[in-house]
């Protein structure tokens, strides 16, 4: 019998380490400023007026502002609301207006910003080690992508670790009995190269005109970047980019891709269509996620996927001490399934489980 106390810490697991959406690009014009929490911290994001954007730690170093609310930008610099201390994208002060010297000493912590496939990362790591490996550019994410459909974005917030929500990659049974698809997909290989990792499965998918055969592979780079290609209905791209805002809670960015058809009122309801069917799914997942508990040693069946060498591959990503002083790690709360939600389509036109018939 597994059990676990109350009260216990949610996870082992700290924030992890690696490159994280922050925001997507087209969200953040020249001038905007905008307050953040993730890993942990508070952080302000702006662009400056030569279009790059910053992430820093929140609070002026004079008296504790938050630049992040009240800050403005002007030219490069962000601008205390405070006292008017004004700080560069490196986070040194250039300027206090009623002085005739500068704080040198004293930095607001920027954290390596990229811009890339449409979004802004920032490079997370406790110890404010440098980045140990890049972003990659993704052809179907670019701004130029004629071949692809405008992107389609859905967002979740999820009351659960980093881990947990990356394990369903390699769970291939929960298909069945969470989301009533009519095969459990059949997993060709799973493999891991330092930063990166790769599955390639086999997947049946329902639709109102019966079962169509395709594939689900995806390619991850850390924790915070995942690429999903969906093959057998349309080709469809999806990144989903996992930002840890606290060591138990992360926001889940979603960006649908579907390939250009030649008929845009059909690219769009198919791009809506397959967008809905995974949100759908995250929906049915949620309350699996955060009601869950972390089990260090899992009882696992001999057909289940490849939990402990996704376990592997994930401990890299933890430069803090992974907690060791329980078997169990149960939740802190109780987060009931959302009834109203709509019937995905493998609800609908699947073929039901008989274990769930009366």
């Amino acid at each position: 019998m597994v059990t676990g106390p109350l009260g216990t810490i949610r996870s082992p697991f700290p924030v992890p380490f690696g490159w994280f959406v922050v925001a997507y690009s087209a969200d953040l014009a020249v001038g905007d400023v905008e307050p953040l929490e993730h890993f942990g911290r508070h952080l302000v994001l702006w662009r400056d007026n030569d279009g790059e954007a910053h992430v820093q730690d929140a609070f002026c170093p004079h008296m504790g502002a938050h630049l992040g609310h009240g800050g403005v930008v002007e030219n490069c610099e962000i601008v205390c609301p405070f006292h008017g201390w004004r700080f560069d994208g490196e986070g040194k002060n250039t300027n206090i207006p009623y002085s005739t010297r500068v704080n040198k000493r004293e930095v607001v912590q920027p954290y390596p910003t990229v811009e890339r496939n449409s979004v802004i990362m920032a490079w997370y790591h406790p110890t404010d080690a440098p980045p140990s490996f890049e972003v990659p550019e993704l052809a179907e994410f670019g701004e130029d992508s004629d071949q692809w459909t405008d992107p389609i974005h859905r967002e979740y917030v999820i009351e659960a670790p980093w881990q947990e929500i990356a394990e369903n990659g390699v769970d291939a049974a929960h298909f069945r009995y969470v989301h009533n698809t009519d095969m459990v997909p059949e997993l060709e290989r799973y493999d891991t190269d330092g930063e990166r990792s790769f599955m390639r499965s086999v997947q049946k998918f329902p639709t109102p005109r019966g079962v169509v055969d395709g594939r689900i592979d995806s390619d991850s780079w850390g924790p915070g970047l995942s690429v999903i290609h969906f093959s057998g209905i349309v080709d469809t791209f999806l990144m989903g980019c996992n930002t840890p805002i606290s060591a138990n809670k992360c926001v889940l960015r979603f960006t649908f891709r579907v390939k250009k058809l030649g008929d845009a009122d059909t690219e769009s309801t198919v791009g809506k269509a397959f967008a809905d069917e995974v949100g759908n799914q995250v929906l049915e997942d949620m309350p699996i996620w955060q009601n869950k508990a972390h089990l260090v040693r899992p009882a696992l069946a001999d057909n289940d996927g490849p939990f402990m060498k996704f376990r592997k591959w994930a401990s890299q990503f933890y430069a803090e001490p992974v907690d060791g002083e329980a078997m169990v790690y149960p939740p802190n709360g109780s987060y009931p399934a959302e009834n109203d939600r709509e019937l995905t389509a493998s609800k609908k036109f699947g073929t039901p489980d008989p274990a769930f018939k009366l």
